[in-house]
């Protein structure tokens, strides 16, 4: 299921030119480490969609395994923005904008890109600029000092000596920042070249091509080619865009597989994710010009299937939508959209049979588990009630800080008449959403429906006393 979730909004640091304001964003990350995934979530526009979750997974399983990381779940976040993006946040999830998985026309090139980030990951770069910020702090902090001391000496002196002396102690309380945003920037531009060569070197020790990378970073830099005169190099998050693609190219054309080729079948999944971003987020205009009608490709159809959908030709979508589940019967995600289709247009009872085939299909998907039970609670059925429960509880055991199964769940139990539970998944929703204030009143008011010391009433009260890690630090 494509759907938009709400969980501060960071401001990402884009892949091609992180630019020198990233600094403020990593330093409040290295002082705040958060205590739940909503802390450093909260407020992006984060899509939640089975199948391209599935496919980003597919892609970066060989090169976290190479990069010691496949027992750490690592999680791949997309983030509906539509320039093209990559960061690392802290050190359990690669973060992703839509624009890049629209953009990236082949699996290698999205490939490379995870390459990257998965450098910084297994590089530690995140906790060692952490440690390298703190003492770039601690030496700006003795040199101001010293700057304070001039310039209080030159306030209390006469004359214009003072008034020299007074100057150069201005001018050292100043230049400490500067010399502090030159060091991290350096020092960021060396974990920027370190990540680029582990990134190659997992595509290599993989099997895959380091093409796709040096193609992505090609293009970034033909794109700055006429800016870079203008650039100040010791500005920058990131190596200079032609310098790094020069050096980039020696490293990835030794590789035994430069010119290997994504197979057919992964370019073809490739081809129906972009093709299902478009048909969501695209103007019903645009996806008709990208995929016209003489074109009868699966990725066409799937896109021309979306749009009718979102564009109220109900009836005409799931037509397409049949005729793509007939083309691909084993396929999970046509049937999720069909259910999505039917549940978003007021038909929940139609919607449940391709939901069960579709999480029969796809088990672990939790945006489908979630989509069925949706299906079943809005019957307003309690025995399809009743069976919603058990799937929102696997659903949110597996993904504690999801908010739409805890609101679902919220609807379950209140359809059951359980209304202690509905208020403790009520406030588990808003925690995750980050809105501490309405969780701690529904946790309140759900303790008191609770038995005292059940576990139901633990896990209130646990809510109402919860502080967040950070909640000290002014």
């Amino acid at each position: 299921m494509l759907g938009s979730q709400s969980p501060p909004r960071l401001q990402p640091r884009t892949l091609a030119s992180r630019a020198v304001v990233a600094l403020t964003a990593a330093s409040m990350v290295a002082a705040s480490p958060p205590t739940r995934a909503q802390e450093v979530m909260r407020g992006l526009p984060i899509i939640r969609d089975a199948e391209i979750e599935q496919l980003l997974k597919d892609y970066t399983a060989p090169i976290l395994k190479v990069a010691g990381l496949s027992h750490q779940n690592i999680q791949i976040v997309i983030i509906n923005d539509r320039s093209f993006n990559a960061f690392v946040a802290d050190g359990r999830r690669i973060f992703v904008n839509v624009g890049a998985l629209m953009q990236a026309k082949t699996p290698n090139e999205l490939i490379g890109v995870f390459a990257h980030e998965t450098g910084h990951l297994a590089g530690g770069h995140l906790a060692r600029m952490r440690e390298e910020l703190a003492r770039a702090e601690t030496s700006a902090i003795i040199a101001m000092l010293a700057g304070l001391g001039a310039a209080v000496a030159g306030a209390t002196s006469r004359g214009t000596a003072g008034d020299n002396a007074g100057q150069l102690g201005m001018a050292a309380l100043t230049a400490p920042q500067s010399v502090l945003v030159h060091t991290l920037l350096s020092y960021q531009r060396a974990q920027e070249e370190q990540a680029d060569k582990a990134g190659v070197k997992f595509l290599t020790e993989t099997g895959q091509s380091p093409k796709g990378m040096y193609d992505t970073f090609k293009r970034f830099a033909d794109e700055t080619i006429y800016q870079t005169p203008y650039i100040d190099p010791y500005l920058q998050s990131h190596p200079m865009p032609q310098q790094r693609v020069n050096a980039l190219e020696q490293l990835a054309k030794t590789s035994p597989y430069w010119d290997k080729k994504d197979p057919p079948a992964l370019q073809l999944r490739h081809d129906l994710m972009r093709a299902k971003l478009s048909g969501f987020i695209d103007r019903p205009d645009t996806v008709a010009r990208r995929y016209p009608a003489a074109d009868s490709s699966l990725p066409a159809r799937y896109a021309r299937a979306i749009a009718a959908y979102r564009h109220s030709d109900l009836h005409g979508a799931v037509l397409q939508i049949d005729a793509l589940a007939q083309s691909d019967p084993g396929n999970p995600y046509f049937l999720e959209l069909k259910g999505q289709a039917l549940v978003e247009n007021g038909r929940a009872a139609e919607a449940i049979p391709p939901l069960r085939r579709a999480a029969e299909l796809a088990p672990n998907a939790t945006p489908i588990r979630v989509l069925l039970a949706q299906a079943l609670v809005a019957t307003k059925d309690p025995k399809a009630a009743a069976e919603a429960i058990p799937l929102l509880r696997v659903a949110v055991t597996h993904e504690p800080d999801m908010p739409d199964g805890y609101n679902q769940l919220a609807l379950a139990y209140g359809e059951r008449g359980d209304y202690a539970q509905a208020d403790l998944a009520s406030a588990e929703a808003a925690l995750a959403n980050g809105d501490l204030k309405t969780a701690r009143e529904l946790a309140a008011r759900a303790k008191t429906r609770f038995a005292t010391g059940s576990p139901g009433w633990v896990r209130a009260d646990d809510i109402v006393t919860f502080k967040p890690a950070n909640a000290n630090r002014f």
